[in-house]
């Protein structure tokens, strides 16, 4: 829970200026083409997972105004990401994130993706706590 009302979390959100400043482990968020924000935007994104630069490029395919945004890969890592925002009072917004991807291949893939997956967990959870105190200071 945020102690900020939800148009201040989703201005923040919505604007892919703002990932490199406070996704833990990011190391490329840059916008691909024309169209920054909303429903058809491209990212080429890349987070620090270990030694490797995992990623590629995603589109947002989900863009409800104050409420949702998700993306899904194009090329790159098999992944999906989504932030869902819920007033809990004027000042009170709830923000929900998840991302999952998934790692091509057999049985040495499953391993490196429980590995991964640890990384990114943590790299997740810093993540919140970085945008906590972004918009809470």
């Amino acid at each position: 829970m945020l102690q900020v009302p939800r148009a201040k979390v989703w201005a923040y959100l919505s604007e892919p200026g703002n990932y490199l400043s406070f996704m833990e482990g990011m190391a490329r968020w840059d916008v691909e083409g024309k169209k920054r924000t909303g429903r058809g935007a491209r990212w080429a994104i890349r987070m620090r997972v270990g030694t490797a630069y995992v990623g590629g490029l995603v589109e947002v395919v989900e863009f409800d105004e104050g409420r949702e945004l998700a993306w899904t890969s194009i090329t790159g890592i098999d992944q999906r990401g989504r932030w869902r925002l819920r007033s809990r009072s004027p000042k009170e917004t709830e923000v929900t994130f998840r991302l999952s991807f998934t790692v091509p291949g057999g049985l040495l893939s499953r391993l490196a993706e429980r590995i991964a997956g640890r990384a990114v967990a943590a790299n997740v959870t810093r993540s919140l706590e970085r945008l906590r105190a972004a918009l809470e200071a």
